[in-house]
């Protein structure tokens, strides 16, 4: 029982020809996204010039792939043992799309991926760790359709109205909201080509947002993995459509893809869920959904604020040490109206019992 890398080392000799894409593929391939290919890759304006992952790894820049980002250990291991396999080494890799906007907030990212056998996977990157990172998650399943979900269409629509066959679509957080959103607001000749969209840990949408969509015509081409202790993923899902993986991680640190177990081709799928985990998601849930459009981005901005009090730099420092961190939110929130001071200590209070549930799982899953 291994991770994604361990995945990748054991089974790389086997192509895509002799066996076709799988949900730890999918998982790999979207981690792959996170790193920068700007300097690799052509863009959307530079058609026809693929390059392979063995390609970049012969280049002598490739060490400007891990440029800004936190996972660099673990994703130079992913990125070698992916360059060393026959599986992931020569498929291609085309239209990278990297856009920052600092005056909107907007951060997109996309790649597209050419399999050997011809089939195409467009990944979508997801958020870094940073605090405005997870408050870029929120504002995903908390507001309107924001740029980086209006450009994530664009960008399938274009794709595949240039490849000739059918593509796959995936990512990881933000980047797995992202990929279904544009599967169910693409061209109806890009829904066409659409074989299957995985969404890892990514937020859900709320309602009137599937509605305008078509979201029941890709329903059944959908498949949402989360860890146990979820919380960005599990935000406005409807707990019909998402299947629970186990992870090494504790609490947040959950969300690390790195951390998820693999056995075999495969997630290894997490048993005995907690009811009491579901009824807090449940009334999470009910609770946003009640809010006002003002309610909602007051909320959102104020719990940023209140969070970056707790002086962690991103979620996994404030994961690694819940009670201290929480015990700094929790003071900074008194200065909110009671309301949000109210909602906010709810949700402080959520973390703490869902990192302690998943302690006592894990502590008695290795007796």
């Amino acid at each position: 029982m291994g991770n994604i890398i361990d995945y990748v080392r054991e089974h790389g000799d086997i192509s895509f020809l002799q066996e076709p894409l799988n949900e730890v593929d999918s998982l790999v391939l979207c981690q792959m996204v996170y790193m920068n290919f700007g300097r690799f890759v052509p863009g959307l304006e530079e058609r026809n010039q693929l390059i392979s992952i063995q390609d970049i790894y012969h280049h002598p820049d490739r060490d400007h792939l891990l440029d800004d980002y936190w996972y660099k250990q673990y994703n130079k291991e992913l990125f070698e043992a992916a360059a060393d396999s026959r599986r992931f080494g020569t498929l291609k890799m085309n239209y990278y799309v990297n856009v920052i906007n600092v005056d909107d907030e907007t951060q997109f990212s996309a790649i597209t991926y050419i399999l050997e056998n011809k089939e195409t996977y467009i990944a979508y990157r997801g958020t870094d760790a940073t605090i405005i990172g997870w408050k870029e998650d929120l504002n995903l399943a908390f507001s309107k359709p924001l740029s980086s979900q209006h450009l994530s269409v664009a960008y399938m629509d274009k794709v595949s109205s240039w490849i000739a066959g059918s593509f796959y679509a995936g990512g990881h957080s933000k980047g797995g909201n992202l990929a279904v959103y544009a599967a169910m607001n693409c061209s109806e000749r890009a829904r066409g080509k659409l074989l299957h969209v995985y969404n890892n840990d990514g937020p859900g949408f709320r309602p009137e947002i599937r509605a305008e969509g078509h979201y029941e015509q890709i329903a059944d081409r959908v498949s949402k993995f989360i860890p146990r202790s979820s919380i960005v993923g599990m935000i406005l899902e409807d707990h019909s459509s998402y299947e629970v993986v186990e992870s090494r991680g504790i609490g947040m640190l959950q969300h690390n893809a790195y951390s998820w177990k693999v056995e075999d081709r495969s997630f290894v799928r997490a048993r005995n869920m907690s009811s009491g985990k579901l009824i807090r998601d449940a009334a999470m849930n009910e609770w946003i959904l009640s809010l006002t459009d003002e309610e909602k981005h007051v909320f959102i901005d104020t719990l940023y604020e209140v969070v970056s009090a707790s002086e962690a730099s991103n979620v996994f420092e404030f994961g690694a040490d819940i009670r201290k961190s929480v015990q700094n939110v929790l003071e900074a929130a008194r200065e909110v109206d009671e309301p949000t001071r109210k909602a906010i200590q709810r949700i402080m209070k959520s973390l703490v019992e869902i990192t302690l549930e998943n302690f006592m799982t894990q502590r008695n899953n290795d007796k």
